[in-house]
């Protein structure tokens, strides 16, 4: 199993710092993530947020391809319904020329009412949009000029629950879940469709932490967590008529099962914990790969940078072996 890293480039008020030296910063992370032998590196996308969420990831992902040489860039993800598909494939063929082949492309369906207003797009069809740009993309790269370097771009579904897990399986695509729980609904779209289920591939972000002190470390990484999770849960109802969720206790969420939500737990520990956890997580399902935080909401750069060594260097060793599907789960 290989184990990369995750940015969202949050700038949040409590801790701000100017965005162009977030933004510097975080590029040298990357090459250091590199000089590591970090297999990836991936972004996501969200719009409106008072915390300066990446807007453009497959912008900053034609960056990271002009600073590296090695580490795939992908995108975890990019929200397909606000995107005209030409554009997209456009956007995509260009960083995939510009890094020599290394895209991994993630599309998700969104969810928040604010970003759909703001790009005209229709919330309520936003599956049947996804769906329907994931298939339109192959045959987009085939017409459009110029053409990406690889022959076929990695396209993985961001669906995190059953159904939609049904529906990557069914277009034949990657699911961007690291939950051997939805194994069974994506195997089953996969041979409904008439996909030979051994092409199944999953990889997924992991909400968590790695340190080599957990509890030196949990009075400042806390302090983050809970911005970050707070962060999404406030969003997430804006624009709705769903009261403002209740500030979350990370002492609560740490390491408590949650039955795959992210936003519900935090894994958190040293290496050889987290690498434990991850285990139990993918056990009996095809997940080649997971990626974990490398900044958590307005971190102080030295923390950020302990930490990209941390899992480069020392938890990533622990999964290389590990094959999932010889595995029980």
């Amino acid at each position: 199993m290989r184990v990369g890293i995750y940015f969202d480039l949050r700038n949040p008020p409590d801790w701000a710092v100017n965005p162009t030296r977030l933004y510097g910063f975080t590029l040298e992370m990357c090459e250091e993530a590199e000089r590591l032998g970090c297999p990836s590196i991936w972004l996501s996308e969200h719009h409106l947020f008072d915390d300066g969420y990446l807007p453009a990831p497959l912008t900053f992902a034609a960056a990271i391809a002009a600073r590296t040489r090695t580490p795939r860039i992908g995108t975890a993800i990019v929200i397909a319904p606000l995107h005209h598909r030409a554009a997209l494939a456009e956007q995509v063929a260009v960083v995939d020329i510009l890094s020599g082949g290394r895209v991994d492309l993630g599309l998700g369906a969104g969810y928040r009412v604010p970003e759909f207003e703001l790009f005209g797009a229709d919330l309520s069809k936003r599956y049947g949009t996804t769906d329907g740009c994931a298939r339109e993309l192959r045959d987009l790269w085939q017409r459009l000029t110029p053409r990406p370097v690889q022959s076929h771009v990695p396209i993985w579904m961001g669906y995190q629950g059953p159904q939609g897990a049904r529906r990557a399986g069914i277009l034949g695509d990657g699911l961007l879940s690291a939950s051997s729980h939805l194994w069974p609904e994506y195997r089953a779209g996969l041979e409904e469709a008439g996909h030979d289920p051994a092409v199944g591939r999953m990889a997924g972000g992991i909400t968590g932490w790695v340190t080599d002190d957990p509890e030196g470390d949990w009075p400042l990484v806390s302090k983050h967590v809970a911005a970050q999770l707070d962060s999404y849960r406030r969003h997430m109802v804006e624009g709705t008529d769903q009261p403002l969720p209740r500030p979350v206790d990370p002492d609560r969420l740490r390491n408590r099962a949650s039955g795959g939500n992210p936003l519900t737990n935090i894994v958190y520990g040293t290496p050889e914990e987290v690498a434990s956890r991850i285990k139990d997580q993918t056990a009996g399902a095809p997940v080649e790969e997971v990626f974990l935080w490398a900044s958590v909401a307005g971190m102080p750069e030295e923390q950020v940078a302990r930490g990209v060594q941390t899992i480069c260097g020392r938890l990533a060793p622990l999964l290389a072996d590990y094959d999932p599907m010889a595995e029980s789960a």
